[in-house]
Formats: C-alpha cells, sequence, structure tokens
C-alpha cells in the first residue's frame, strides 16, 4: 500500500498533549520506567516513546518500583515470549497496590492480537492503556485521558497504517542508532503473526531518513542500523523513485565516520544492485543478515517464502564474489509443521554449504491466526528437540572455526564500551558486527582503531590495540 503520512497539524496536537502532561507534572518529579521485548524494531518504538514521556516532563529510571509510569513493550512472534511477557505483566500488580496512581501500559505486537487484547482487558484490569503499534505516535493522547479520568484507555485498531513525523526519540546510546525506514510487512509467511499485529508495509520518506542520519553522525553516532521487516522492499508502493539501494547509497555519502547496517533482508527481494552498493562504499558494513528458514524447497514453498534454494545460494555467491570477507547471518526454524528428516537434512547441507558466522535458531511456534497454526504437525516436540540440538552443534563448529581464522589478522572496530564481567576490558564490534574484547584505555570508546586479533572462542575474539 502507499505510504499515508499523518498531517503535521495532527502531530501538533500530540505535541500540545506532551504540554499539558508538563503543566500536569508541574515541579513534582515523576519517573517512567520501558521494559522493551522482542526484536530491533521494538527497540526503536521504546526510544520514540520514551522521547515523548521525557518532552512530557518524566524521568527515565531503571528501577520499575520508583516509577509512576511503566510501559511494557511486547513481542509476539513466539508463544513462549507472550507466555513471560504476561507472567512479567501480573507480577507488576504489586506496583499498582502499592501506588494506584501508577500508569501501566502495555503496547507493542501483543496489543496487535485481538485476542490477546480481549484476554488483558479481562484477566489483567489493573493495565490501564493498551495501544498497537500502529498507534505510538498518539502516546501523549492517550496518557492525557487515562490522567484526566478515563478509566481505561484503548487504542487496539490497527487499521489506520500511518507515518508520523516530528515526534522526539531519546536514545540510551550515543554510540550507536536504530533508525526505522519502514513499518509493518506485507510478506505474509505461513509461519508469521507481524502482518497481522504491525500492519501493511508502508515507507518513510527519503529526505526524513536521511535528515535522522545526518544528525544522529553529527551528534556522535558511529554505528547505525536501518530497520523494517523487509529493507529490500522499501519504497515499493511510493513514488520516492529511492529504492532501498539508492537510499542506502545516498546514506553512505553524508560526511563523517560512521558504519550503516540493515536488518531484516528478504531473499525474495535481495538484488544484485544492493550488493553492488554495499561492496562499493567503506560506510557500508560488510554483513548480511539473510533469513532462509528451511533448506528445503518443499517448506519453503509451504512457508509461503517465495524464493527458493537455487536463488537464495546464488544471492550468496554473488556476496561473497563482490565481497569475499563479508559476515553472514541468518534466521532458521526448525520443525516447521510436516517437516520431516529428509526436510532437515536439506537444511543442514544449506548450513555447511553456506558457512555461516552465526545463526539465530528457533524451533517453530504456532501464532493463533496464521495458516501455520492449522497445519497438521505429526512430529513431537522431542523429534523437534533432536534436529535442533543437531543444528546448533554444526553450526558452532562453523562458527568456532570462522573466529579462529581470525587470528593473526588486523581487523578495523568501533571501541563501544566496557565489558560486562571485566572492567578493565573494552568491548568493540568489527566491520561484520563480530564482538572483540580488548583491553586498553577506557578513552578509546567512541572511536575507530586497529586492533590484531589474539584469541577466539565460539561467540568472541580477543585482540589487542595496534597503533602506527
Amino acid at each position: 500500500m502507499k505510504s499515508v503520512f499523518v498531517e503535521e497539524d495532527k502531530v501538533e496536537i500530540q505535541h500540545d498533549y506532551m504540554r499539558k502532561l508538563r503543566e500536569m507534572l508541574g515541579n513534582r518529579r515523576e519517573n517512567y520506567y520501558i521494559d522493551t521485548y522482542g526484536c530491533q524494531q521494538n527497540e526503536a518504538d521504546s526510544e520514540r516513546i520514551a522521547g515523548m514521556l521525557e518532552q512530557s516532563g518524566y524521568h527515565r529510571t531503571e528501577n520499575e518500583n520508583e516509577a509512576d509510569v511503566l510501559v511494557v513493550n511486547s513481542c509476539a512472534v513466539r508463544g513462549h515470549a507472550e507466555m513471560r511477557i504476561l507472567g512479567n505483566v501480573g507480577a507488576l500488580s504489586h506496583i499498582k497496590r502499592r501506588n494506584p496512581n501508577a500508569v501501566l501500559v502495555l503496547c507493542g505486537c501483543m496489543a496487535g492480537e485481538p485476542n490477546m487484547v480481549e484476554r488483558l482487558k479481562k484477566s489483567f484490569p489493573y493495565v490501564d492503556i493498551i495501544f498497537s503499534p500502529d498507534a505510538i505516535w498518539r502516546f501523549p493522547e492517550l496518557l492525557h485521558r487515562k490522567l484526566t479520568g478515563a478509566k481505561r484507555v484503548y487504542a487496539v485498531e490497527n487499521k489506520d497504517y500511518t507515518i508520523a513525523e516530528g515526534l522526539p526519540v531519546s536514545r540510551k546510546d550515543t554510540l550507536k542508532a536504530y533508525v526505522s525506514i519502514m513499518y509493518g510487512c506485507d510478506n505474509f509467511c505461513a509461519y508469521c503473526i507481524v502482518p497481522y499485529t504491525r500492519g501493511r508495509e508502508r515507507s518513510r520518506r527519503p529526505e526524513d531518513v536521511i535528515a535522522e542520519v545526518k544528525c544522529l553522525v553529527e551528534n556522535g553516532c558511529r554505528d547505525i542500523t536501518l530497520l523494517g521487516q523487509n529493507v529490500n522492499s522499501y519504497g515499493k508502493y511510493d513514488d520516492f523513485n529511492c529504492d532501498f539501494a539508492d537510499l542506502l547509497q545516498r546514506l553512505s555519502e553524508i560526511p563523517g565516520e560512521f558504519l550503516l547496517r540493515f536488518m531484516t533482508s528478504h531473499p525474495k527481494d535481495a538484488s544484485r544492485k544492493l550488493i553492488d552498493v554495499m561492496a562499493s562504499s567503506p560506510k557500508i558494513a560488510k554483513c548480511l543478515h539473510l533469513p532462509f528458514q528451511s533448506g528445503s524447497d518443499r517448506i519453503l514453498k509451504i512457508m509461503n517464502r517465495h524464493y527458493d534454494r537455487e536463488k537464495y545460494l546464488s544471492i550468496v555467491d554473488y556476496a561473497r564474489e563482490k565481497m569475499p570477507d563479508i559476515v553472514l547471518t541468518s534466521d532458521v526454524i526448525v520443525g516447521f509443521p510436516g517437516e520431516t528428516d529428509e526436510d532437515f537434512e536439506k537444511t543442514i547441507s544449506l548450513v555447511e554449504r553456506v558457512g555461516y558466522d552465526a545463526l539465530f535458531t528457533f524451533i517453530f511456534s504456532p501464532r493463533e491466526g496464521t495458516p501455520a497454526a492449522k497445519m497438521d504437525d505429526p512430529f513431537t516436540k522431542g523429534e523437534k528437540q533432536v534436529h535442533f540440538d543437531r543444528l546448533l552443534a554444526v553450526q558452532n563448529a562453523i562458527s568456532e572455526q570462522k573466529h579462529a581464522e581470525y587470528i593473526g589478522k588486523t581487523v578495523r572496530v568501533l571501541v563501544d564500551g566496557v565489558d560486562h564481567d571485566d572492567a578493565s576490558v573494552l568491548t568493540s564490534r568489527t566491520n561484520g558486527n563480530r564482538l572483540v574484547r580488548v583491553k586498553a584505555d577506557k578513552s578509546l570508546i567512541g572511536r575507530f582503531i586497529t586492533v590484531k586479533i589474539t584469541g577466539s572462542t565460539m561467540w568472541s575474539l580477543t585482540g589487542e590495540p595496534v597503533f602506527d
């Protein structure tokens, strides 16, 4: 669908609500707390919510017990995630008992599921505000309604599928940032709930994305990840005269020292033009997250993925031809309904053929409302676990070997923080997003430096700075 943008006067109304909320607070200090689950898009959404709350006069706290507004930004991709979130929402009832004036908010993909919304309304009466992802831009209005007398506030229609620009964003990290370039999804993979919870695909205007990235770079951001459910279809329905490869090229021309990353990239729309642009610019990270989900053409067709094994491998081979050192990662689902031993062996053979640096692996989780939830599934959880464990063993061996091959090499990294386990060690990321632990002075945080890799594990590398 063609992107629809919220009119400026309607966005200004939300700024008016933020001003009203500040006036209501007066000199009183109140705090907010956001608990975020799921994908990077949810992280980006939480930063928008934080920006609106801070513009409304609230202060961030990392202690939920100190919060006057508690936001749970939920994920609906897997059943286990939903159950964990519901458990944590239930545990928040003690905060409402202690502070009846506290406002408990649930948003994210769970709030885009009609059945889940009804469950939340009935079983969690202390949840004050529920809004779907499409209604984030209206959050100041919803909060104002609650604080001025409304009993419970809902915005779960998920029908408008609009894009709102000009609202504040508050990021914790000054070195790294997520920038959403589009929202929603039109792919309707048989197992995925996202098109039903986040709506149809729509893209931000290129000039708005460019302005945001330019501002981030000017303010010291060095690692920027562009987000979309399928970035490769950016601008597909609009008259921007700018596809994703064009956008990436234009962003790479922004002055400054920084790296651009992106996710997620759907194989059906991955083009040679995109690979060529990636290869052409030192500001575009040489890493590609390209979910394949299954190595079996039969399963891919049932999944409604719109590519086959041959097409997928042709993209990988072209990327390696243009960027021999490219880091490849992927997603794979084990135990999709009807997956046989033969189908699974094709997944294993694809993993071995490509040689991924890392995989994100999942056992199939049926989501109510998707076609896959209604499919016959004759295989037991135990049988699927056997396949899952074998896939992990194969990939872990590949990852360990890939990391060992770095030893002795020098690589450019962005030093981004202090190691959680050892304060004398700094963390950094390679161009391909591999974690490198370095013993170095904290003054290097925020800088690109060269390191020599001296050791490796399955999950990370160690190195030492190399100075000219």
